[in-house]
């Protein structure tokens, strides 16, 4: 199974890896680390739209993709969902 992978920039600037669990535009949940040693954590859209904010044990993590970027993202990755119902 093919794992999507973001980058998360951190406070202090550092890059983090972290595995997407669901991607939807309004929020985005992650996991970073792996093992026992693994934290989730959920991503929200900041107020302007321009970056999802999160906290992972106190500190912000910050995903700087906008809401746009992300629902394209979702519709290139999954086309299906876009199209309509057959009846």
């Amino acid at each position: 199974m093919n794992d999507e992978r973001i980058k998360l920039r951190t406070e202090t600037g550092q890059l983090i890896d972290a595995v997407v669990l669901s991607k939807r535009p309004e929020s985005i949940e992650v996991v970073i680390g792996e093992g026992i040693h693994n934290v989730k954590c959920q991503l929200a859209p900041t107020r302007n739209g321009l970056a999802y904010a999160g906290t992972i044990m106190g500190r912000e993590v910050i995903y700087e993709r906008s809401r746009a970027q992300v629902q394209a993202d979702i519709e290139r990755l999954n086309p299906v969902l876009r199209k309509p119902r057959g009846r």
